[in-house]
């Protein structure tokens, strides 16, 4: 009768067990971002602010890189293509249209997933570096013609965007404020972050890692890899678009820089510092190392070298990236422990 009456050992165990170590990270940073908010919107510090928002975009642009690199098994070198096609298709709604928060997504949102399906239809015919080099061949050849046409303000870009006011169902927020667009933005990256690890999870994230895993086996399992990658291809392309719609929303400005190597290039950094296929690695890299260039760059104009000696460090002795090596050593902890993983 005792024993019938004594609550289950079971339920306190289970309930004990910790969080995954890649949840427990994101639940780390998104609560020290509004942290971050809280005393800097007291302090009323403008500059780290707009500088965290920038950090937060460019993230963005990293978790699509992720989604290719880190998840797909595909480099792309030229992803700052839809990066910088998202930022002016947006500057272009905002300035031309109307000042709408929602229609410069959508409006994003739809015109990516056209030119990132014509795009995929070109690049992911090729394998291995061969993509790579499609990918970062029509970034350029695009931003060539971005810096060329005079009625997108050729090499100065798009100035005076107006700010939005984003409107939602029972307040808004004005772009301009700092604080107010930083937590915009962190929630926009949020939602992209929880989207994306949902799909993941889904039979459909499965088939990614199977065909980063071996492609040429794929088949045999009755799927054909050649759809996956064209799906991976074009959802990477609208996560980097709408990331980068906020960006004029932000500056005020796009310029054709924004589709340089460069922008790719360092998303693929910033991937590699944080932790290959993290997902959330990617956001931890591009904080860091976009204060870091903030910062150096105040000290000496040579900070490139300074983020590239900490890009060859972090590769020979993290070569799963910072955030990967500590939830694989959070995720050997907690087995040792008795926890699930």
């Amino acid at each position: 009768m005792h024993d019938a009456l004594a609550p289950s050992k079971a339920v306190p165990a289970a309930a004990a067990s910790p969080p995954k170590p890649a949840t427990l990270f994101a639940w780390v940073f998104f609560g020290l971002a509004l942290v971050f908010a809280v005393l800097a919107a007291i302090r009323g510090d403008v500059f780290f602010l707009r500088l965290a928002c920038e950090a937060l975009i460019f993230g963005g642009l990293a978790m699509s890189v992720d989604l290719l690199l880190g998840r797909t098994g595909l480099l792309p070198l030229g992803q700052a293509l839809f990066f910088g096609f998202g930022a002016y298709v947006s500057a272009l709604v905002l300035k031309h249209a109307i000042a709408s928060f929602w229609l410069a997504l959508l409006v994003t949102l739809l015109a990516t997933t056209v030119v990132g399906a014509v795009a995929g239809l070109i690049a992911i015919r090729a394998k291995g570096v061969y993509f790579g080099l499609i990918s970062f061949g029509l970034a350029q050849v695009v931003s060539k013609v971005v810096f060329n046409t005079r009625e997108l303000g050729a090499s100065d870009g798009i100035i005076g965007v107006p700010v939005p006011q984003i409107s939602f169902v029972f307040f808004s927020v004005d772009a301009a404020s700092p604080a107010g667009f930083f937590l915009v933005v962190l929630a926009f990256t949020a939602v992209l972050y929880l989207g994306l690890t949902y799909l993941l999870g889904t039979p459909f994230g499965h088939q990614l890692a199977a065909i980063k895993a071996n492609e040429s086996r794929v088949p045999f399992l009755g799927f054909d890899p050649w759809h996956y990658k064209l799906a991976a291809f074009v959802l990477a392309a609208d996560v980097a678009a709408l990331s980068g719609a906020l960006y004029p929303m932000l500056r005020g400005f796009v310029s054709p820089e924004l589709m340089f190597f460069q922008v790719s290039g360092n998303a693929i950094i910033n991937v590699l510092v944080g932790g290959t296929g993290t997902l959330i690695g990617p956001l931890y890299g591009t904080a860091i190392l976009t204060l870091l260039r903030s910062v150096i760059g105040t000290v000496t104009e040579h900070h490139q070298l300074v983020i590239g000696v900490i890009f060859i460090v972090s590769v020979i002795f993290f070569p799963r990236g910072l955030i990967g090596y500590a939830i694989e050593a959070l995720a050997r902890r907690n087995s040792r422990k008795g926890h699930p993983k």
